[in-house]
């Protein structure tokens, strides 16, 4: 009988030990939690500038539907400019948040997808990828007028046709972040922690 009280006491001290190391480990996650700063999209010294004017460029897209992307918007709405591949893996990765993106900022943001090549092969990319309710844009000047070097890149725009926020976008977080960027009145998140 002893035995057994010895080994309960000897259990629930253990329990009481491994309690204690686990609650240590999840303040020092939380500590390291709020060491680490979001990261934003990553910003490209060279191209257009936050706060400057976006080139004007007229387009239309797969449906015939023009756009005078960087031009003002007498409705008050902002666009999102993402510059897109057939062959870019990430690009397909970061679709389904585009599109979630797209739905949940609705009510003061668009979102045009871009991209330059052959016809053929970005109309089929939008078939497998469903973005038939997305504008899709293929123009190569588009591209140069916005100084896209890599992709995807991203250029927020707002109602008056002025840079808010850009960069290369590789997940759900950097593009949330071109968001926060504007809201906040900032180049970037990184400029905002500094």
């Amino acid at each position: 009988m002893s035995a057994l009280a010895v080994s309960n006491v000897v259990l629930w001290v253990l329990v009481l030990v491994l309690a204690a190391v686990l609650l240590a480990v999840v303040r020092q996650l939380g500590v390291l939690h709020e060491r680490i700063a979001p990261a934003g999209a990553l910003m490209l010294n060279r191209g257009l500038k936050v706060g400057e004017p976006a080139p004007v460029v007229s387009v239309s897209d797969l449906q015939g539907a023009r756009h005078e992307l960087g031009a003002a918007r007498a409705d008050g709405r902002s666009t999102l400019l993402l510059f897109v591949s057939p062959t870019c893996p990430v690009c397909k990765t970061l679709l389904p948040a585009v599109l979630s993106s797209r739905k949940d900022e609705r009510g003061w943001l668009d979102v045009i997808l871009a991209s330059d090549g052959e016809l053929a092969e970005q109309r089929e990319f939008v078939r497998r990828q469903r973005l038939e309710l997305v504008p899709y844009v293929v123009s190569a000047a588009l591209g140069l007028a916005y100084q896209v070097g890599r992709l995807p890149f991203a250029a927020l725009l707002d109602e008056q046709g002025i840079v808010r926020a850009r960069g290369l976008v590789n997940s759900r977080e950097h593009l949330e972040s071109l968001f926060e960027a504007k809201r906040l009145g900032v180049a970037s998140l990184q400029e905002y922690f500094s």
